[in-house]
């Protein structure tokens, strides 16, 4: 096949030789080989400026997040807070920018397929993880993990994670007995590889929802639940019952104590009534012996004086009498002092001798 330099140096062959053409053919080809020169030079110049320049880029963080670049794929060290930022980057047109939230997110893992300790499968239709980036990890943590930490340290992990409960728990446990422990065990897990690989993730919260079983085993679950809650329901009602006797015997008690303290305190005021009116009995007494006494003293003055005054009245009449009496004892034979006037004499006697020491009217 001829080529067309071939078909050149043939065409010159056949043609007679023309000095002015030659000279303008070379000098076209010499003028074309400056151009591509030129050409050269002129992208050589612009990707030096590329890579020299330095320019002033003003764009918008939103709040709740951070400024990350990278350069040519490359992540920069320069952090920007929210707000409008104005950084000073080498080479704009090969360098990117991305927001970070460090504020609280929620991911969502849907579908996640395991099989419990019997063999049974099931599937978690959602699983919700809180997480927050802290603001001081976040070049750290993009530099090891990338935009997409999360799916190495969130997503993917919980899927490991569920699995592990799983496999190791049966599907009573896993939908029943354990079911309210499962938040927790997710968020330790997760909290735990956090805090030894990644430390600027922190995991605040995991909600897992109920997950889906077989239609057959879900309506075995149901007679258990229902039986369950039959049981609950005999109990509550037996609790309630013992509840209410026990509340009827207190009630008994407290009407018995009351009955009780109210008894005490009525005869508390019964035995107060009695010795008040003892008492008062006794102060009466003691006014009524202090006044017949005071007029027993009255009396029996009254009764001296009269007495005194009467026996000076009557001092001499009583002195002759009991002269003639003495005359008359003395005069009767003694066989008569044992008859039945030996007790009147005696007295006579005895009167006498109470009235002979009397001072008569003249001593007076």
């Amino acid at each position: 096949m001829e080529t067309p330099t071939d078909q050149r140096l043939r065409r010159s062959e056949t043609q007679p030789f023309r000095p002015q053409a030659a000279e303008g053919a070379a000098a076209a080809a010499a003028g074309g080989d400056f151009s591509a020169i030129i050409i050269v030079f002129f992208f050589f110049i612009v990707i030096l400026c590329l890579v020299t320049f330095q320019s002033t880029i003003l764009h918008q963080v939103p709040e709740g997040h951070v400024g990350v670049y990278w350069r040519g794929g490359a992540l920069l060290n320069t952090i920007t807070e929210p707000g409008l930022a104005m950084v000073s980057i080498k080479m704009p047109s090969i360098t990117q920018f991305e927001p970070i939230q460090v504020t609280l997110r929620t991911d969502q893992v849907r579908d996640i397929p395991c099989g419990t300790k019997g063999g049974v499968m099931i599937n978690f239709e959602k699983i919700e993880v809180v997480t927050r980036l802290h603001k001081d990890y976040v070049y750290e943590t993009l530099l090891n993990y990338g935009v997409q930490y999360d799916k190495t340290w969130i997503y993917d992990k919980i899927h490991h994670e569920i699995n592990q409960f799983c496999s190791a728990h049966s599907l009573q446990q896993v939908y029943i007995d354990m079911f309210d422990q499962i938040d927790e065990k997710m968020k330790d897990a997760l909290q735990g590889d956090c805090t030894r690989y990644a430390p600027g993730i922190e995991i605040i919260s995991v909600r897992v929802t109920k997950p889906t079983i077989p239609e057959s085993i879900m309506h075995k679950f149901e007679q258990l639940e229902q039986e369950r809650i039959n049981v609950l329901i005999s109990i509550e009602k037996q609790k309630v019952a013992e509840k209410e006797a026990e509340t009827r015997k207190k009630i008994a008690i407290i009407e018995a104590e009351k009955n009780a303290h109210v008894n005490k305190i009525l005869m508390q005021e019964k035995l107060t009534e009695k010795d008040i009116a003892r008492m008062q009995e006794e102060i009466e007494n003691q006014t009524n012996l202090a006044r017949e006494k005071s007029l027993a003293d009255a009396n029996f003055y009254r009764l001296m004086k009269e007495a005194e005054g009467n026996k000076l009245k009557h001092i001499d009449q009583l002195m002759l009498l009991v002269e003639v009496v003495k005359l008359v004892v003395t005069q009767l034979p003694p066989f008569y002092l044992e008859t039945k006037m030996h007790e009147q004499l005696r007295l006579v006697q005895t009167i006498y001798s109470l009235f002979r020491n009397f001072p008569t009217r003249k001593q007076v």
